[in-house]
């Protein structure tokens, strides 16, 4: 008789535990896929464009810069997009607002800068967030 109470604490205990593990697993973010892709791909292009307008909005500088090389993007689906974006940026010979006939500086105003951006986007609502960023100039 002495077995029962035991048996039903150790029940108990095993559907508590249980129980903790769901909750934690309701909270964790949950990848349902995560690959690379094609930085043409409709959203990823877009995610791109918006990093660059985002740098140049904070950037200080007052020439442009502009994305000239993708060199990975990664896509992960979640219960939105997350974009992992390693691109090269280049400063432009456009000032600031101009935006057409853009091309690399040279000589002592060339300016490069490799940069990750992980993204938060909603793109079919246009609805863009850095998570992260990190750039290193070359």
């Amino acid at each position: 008789m002495m077995a029962e109470p035991w048996q039903a604490l150790r029940l108990l205990l095993a559907i508590l535990l249980t129980l903790m593990a769901l909750t934690y697993q309701a909270r964790k973010k949950t990848f349902l896929s995560v690959h690379e892709v094609m930085a043409i791909e409709n959203y990823a292009k877009d995610s791109l464009q918006w990093i660059t307008d985002q740098y140049n909005k904070e950037s200080d500088d007052k020439y442009l810069f502009k994305i000239f090389r993708v060199l990975k993007v990664q896509k992960r689906i979640t219960d939105h997009l997350e974009y992992h974006l390693n691109v090269e940026m280049q400063r432009t010979t456009c000032q600031k607002p101009e935006t057409t006939n853009c091309v690399p500086q040279e000589g002592e105003l060339h300016k490069q800068v490799n940069c990750f951006f992980s993204v938060f986007a909603i793109p079919w609502f246009e609805q863009y967030k850095i998570l992260n960023k990190t750039c290193s100039s070359n």
